[in-house]
């Protein structure tokens, strides 16, 4: 059991476990409608996207935070602002922004004396210096995400589905989109300076991704993708620690093998099913 519970009697891996848990929170309630609406390349442009911001933070000893948030508000809105250009495909405008904002920020990071460490903090993020206000930010912020989903549920549930209809149904789509974004900007800025932005999206999509296949509804997807991005976090700092890796790393890698073992079990599932069904076809005739 020492081997189980030691780490956590450490109060920065204690820390580093709430941090996770509630980022676990944020990103199963952002990430199943990414997940539903197939929007993981958005995600990943938006996550590379807040370097601009946390970039001048850095240089001018700002708040990374408030840093992040601009920058995630200005991709919002060029997204937003793109996505109603006609003659312009959302993967494309997606792209451009993407690369833009990303190499703005690598410029702006690359005038300050420690580019390499901040770009890695940047990119990878140190879930181990989570700090007690941090995890403040983080309640709050779950808060914020639980009350959007709450009450964007019946038009973003609209809009994964038919947006046609949504329209129909006086939804208002756009609108739902705009505020989707910024549920999505939310779960990322909340959680970059956790597990970085290159691993952030392992716990905004593999749990509910993992969730799909054993969840009836979307408020399913959500409580079982929090469970199992909870039980990657627990996991990958218990691994982390014994193994001497890297924490951030780790927990997203778990974070990815929960969702193969899922869709693996899953499909031995299926099969076992469909013989079931043979037999007993076989059997009445």
């Amino acid at each position: 059991m020492e081997w189980l519970t030691g780490p956590f009697e450490v109060t920065f891996v204690q820390r580093a476990l709430w941090g996770g848990m509630l980022v676990s929170a944020i990103c199963a309630l952002a990430g199943t409608w990414v997940v539903l609406r197939g929007m993981a390349f958005l995600g990943d442009a938006m996550s590379h996207g807040l370097l601009p911001g946390v970039a001048l933070a850095a240089l001018f000893g700002g708040n990374l935070l408030l840093g992040a948030l601009l920058s995630a508000a200005v991709m919002t809105a060029g997204v937003t602002a793109l996505g109603r250009n006609p003659r312009l495909s959302q993967d494309t405008g997606i792209g451009l922004l993407f690369v833009g904002m990303l190499s703005l920020g690598v410029i702006i990071v690359s005038r300050s004396q420690s580019f390499a460490v901040d770009l890695t903090g940047f990119l990878f993020g140190d879930v181990l210096a989570v700090r007690e206000q941090d995890l403040v930010l983080l309640g709050v912020a779950l808060l914020l995400a639980l009350a959007v989903s709450v009450l964007g549920h019946r038009a973003f549930l609209a809009l994964a589905f038919d947006s046609r209809k949504a329209q129909t149904l006086g939804l208002r789509p756009r609108l739902a989109h705009a505020v989707l974004l910024g549920l999505l900007a939310l779960a990322i800025v909340a959680s970059f300076h956790i597990v970085g932005t290159l691993l952030v999206l392992g716990l905004l999509i593999a749990p509910p991704a993992a969730a799909l296949p054993w969840a009836r509804s979307v408020r399913g997807v959500m409580a079982l993708a929090a469970l199992l991005g909870v039980t990657a976090t627990f996991g990958g700092l218990l691994l982390s620690w014994h193994l001497s890796t890297a924490a951030g790393a780790t927990v997203s890698a778990l974070a990815v093998s929960l969702f193969f073992l899922s869709h693996l079990a899953s499909a031995l599932r299926h099969r076992r099913r469909a013989r079931l069904l043979g037999a007993h076809a076989t059997a009445t005739d």
